[in-house]
């Protein structure tokens, strides 16, 4: 059971240990992965997920590929090649490339070195949680007073980042200093990551929410039923256009519409440089089931074919502020010199 400060994945010796999150909340199953194989079906059958989380796995998995190639007397070239398979499970999520080019480097002094390294580039990730959820949930009770409803979208907490959460995290702190009235939860369709996940991480913290489903969202918003928005994301593009599980966008136009404040949470390993603005940033497909089928079973006709982005671009300008380990970045882009557009003005366009 993941309660604030447990470990959702972690390293044990000579291999990873980590919640299944595919099968929550009716059953808490541990997996042990063991191979490069075990890994990149984990992550992407979604067992691992989270964009922290991913960034973790990255670190482990040098690691993990390394052990198995002195098990199987890889090449170099194979464990190279291994190496990379992992790098590229997921394309949107740039915390796993980050995790894996973490360690890699530190590879040539040894797999004992690399274990290191990878476990204490673990603990950082976990720490930099802790943060962000001190610094977005100051900077929330800056904007409004009394204890806030705060409406959340998709699975941002202790499974999706190792420990306690981002825009979880921030909603976490806020419960702990008094100033939380209220969670809303997107269902987050088609892979339910708010209801399955998110409702079982609040209710083991003793936090008050409640759930709707994803098309409802904006419409709560319009009826004031939320003081502020906070998700989290898998890719923060050089402008600070913010790549986040689809249904992102939609809650995103709502709040600017409602005139509430829209908070991103996000580790400083989110921010990608190399990426100019969210239209360079590769959005994942899925397979067409996830969204014709429900829990294995299928609930549109024989022959239906379906569009399945995992994830949208919200632009910057929509965005009030994002909240990192270091800082709060409003009213500039996350990159200088970067471009944003001339009305990005975040923090002094909503109350």
């Amino acid at each position: 059971m993941v309660h604030a400060g447990d470990a959702a994945l972690e390293w044990r010796n000579d291999h990873i240990s980590c919640i299944d999150q595919t099968v929550l909340p009716h059953e808490e199953r541990q997996l042990s992965i063991t191979t490069v194989d075990e890994l990149i079906d984990a992550i992407v059958r979604l067992a691992i997920r989270g964009a922290p989380m991913l960034g973790a796995a990255g670190a482990l998995g040098v690691v993990l590929a390394a052990l198995q190639a002195e098990r199987s007397g890889w090449s170099p070239e194979r464990l190279r090649a291994e190496i990379d398979r992992v790098r590229c499970a997921r394309p949107t999520a740039v915390n796993l490339e980050w995790g894996v080019a973490e360690v890699l480097p530190v590879l040539r002094h040894g797999v004992a070195a690399a274990e290191t390294a990878a476990v204490t580039t673990v603990a950082r990730i976990a720490a930099a949680n802790r943060e962000i959820g001190d610094r977005g949930a100051a900077y929330l009770t800056t904007l409004r007073d009394g204890r806030l409803r705060v409406h959340t979208h998709c699975n941002t907490g202790a499974l999706a980042c190792v420990e306690w959460g981002t825009a979880l995290g921030v909603i976490r702190t806020l419960h702990e200093r008094g100033r939380l009235a209220n969670v809303i939860v997107d269902e987050t369709r088609p892979l339910l990551q708010g209801s399955r996940l998110t409702c079982w991480e609040l209710a083991r913290a003793g936090i008050a929410h409640q759930l709707v489903p994803d098309g409802a969202g904006p419409f709560v918003l319009a009826q004031g039923l939320a003081d502020a928005v906070v998700v989290g994301a898998d890719r923060i593009a050089a402008n600070g256009d913010v790549a986040n599980k689809i249904g992102t966008y939609g809650l995103a136009l709502a709040a600017h519409h409602a005139r509430i404040p829209f908070l991103v949470a996000a580790p400083e390993s989110t921010i990608d440089p190399a990426t100019p603005t969210g239209a360079s940033i590769p959005v994942e497909r899925r397979s067409e089931a996830e969204v014709t089928h429900v829990a294995g079973r299928r609930v549109a006709p024989e022959n239906t074919r379906a569009v399945n982005f995992a994830f949208d671009i919200t632009p910057a300008e929509l965005i009030t502020a994002i909240v990192t380990e270091r800082r709060v970045i409003a009213g500039e882009p996350p990159v200088r010199g970067s471009t944003a557009p001339a009305d990005v003005r975040p923090g002094a366009a909503r109350p």
